[in-house]
């Protein structure tokens, strides 16, 4: 008999529309190779949809799950699930213990300054102007802003607090953004991400058809290019990333790499960042999928 496996989607995040189209992409791929698959869009009771299922592919962005959450629940009902489990996702989620952790390790990352009482002139006295502001668990860029003024600053964190409970600020680096997917602790191909009429990669200029460019391999020097690569792999183990991810980079004007985040479950259309970097080493949409799926794992 056939193992029956539930692609989990949609969600309650920023991020549920985004969800929504990488799980039809995960269950068409599924279905296509043969595997006999129940959809699942998670909500609040979505415990009692999981009944009968041998493995769980998880396609969820965002909370609940990138944050560990339904990765619990799932180790809780021993159902076996892609990609990283309680402890990797919840720390890849956290972008504060993400930079702490890059530090300990020595993988760059740009000078940040995060605490519970904001203190505005203590944030321009180390970070300078223009900065980014980001919420600390939100990932599409949700709520980025870069901030080129105090009344901007104080503006935004106001709007920001109503909304998100934490708020990073990070130094900003003007210079080429990137991203390299790890599969099965392999780099994958640098992705060059070329905005086309926005400075910066928001959540428009990611989401919005042709505004982007994205080329891979990216046009970076040998040297960089490697080291690109050699952090991600660093990052994606530091915070305890399994099976896959997909790691962010800003590299300034000399091409130098700063790493951003690791993103435990990135967007899965056909169109993403990691199958586009999965095609440029001739995996085509349905061997990534395939390959995601056999990282399905208990956790102890």
């Amino acid at each position: 008999m056939k193992k029956k496996i539930a692609v989990l989607y949609g969600g309650w995040s920023s991020e549920r529309e985004i969800s929504i189209g990488s799980g039809k992409c995960v269950m068409k791929s599924l279905k296509k190779q043969g595997f006999n698959v129940k959809r699942i869009d998670v909500d609040k009771k979505f415990m009692d949809k999981l009944k009968g299922i041998d493995v769980a592919f998880i396609a969820l962005h965002g909370k609940p799950g990138e944050d560990g959450l339904v990765q619990g629940i799932l180790d809780f009902l021993d159902i076996p699930y892609t990609g990283s489990g309680v402890m990797g996702s919840a720390i890849g989620m956290d972008k504060v213990v993400s930079k702490y952790l890059f530090a300990t390790k020595g993988i760059p990352t740009p000078e940040f300054y995060f605490k519970k009482n904001i203190d505005i002139d203590e944030i321009i006295m180390k970070l300078d102007l223009p900065l980014i502001v980001k919420p600390r668990a939100e990932g599409s860029s949700v709520g980025i802003h870069i901030i080129k003024n105090r009344s901007e600053l104080e503006k935004i964190i106001t709007n920001l607090q109503r909304k998100f409970k934490g708020l990073l600020f990070e130094k900003y680096i003007s210079g080429m953004m990137a991203t390299c997917g790890i599969l099965n602790e392999t780099p994958l191909p640098v992705l060059e991400i070329a905005p086309k009429k926005r400075k910066f990669y928001d959540y428009k200029s990611k989401y919005t058809e042709g505004m982007t460019e994205y080329i891979v391999p990216a046009r970076i020097p040998k040297k960089q290019y490697k080291k690109v690569q050699e952090y991600a792999l660093a990052a994606h183990r530091v915070i305890g990333a399994h099976g896959f991810s997909r790691v962010d980079f800003v590299l300034d004007e000399n091409h130098n790499p700063y790493t951003l985040e690791v993103n435990t479950i990135p967007g899965l259309l056909a169109s993403s960042n990691l199958p586009l970097e999965a095609s440029a080493i001739g995996l085509s949409y349905d061997d990534l999928i395939f390959e995601i799926l056999k990282t399905a794992r208990m956790t102890n």
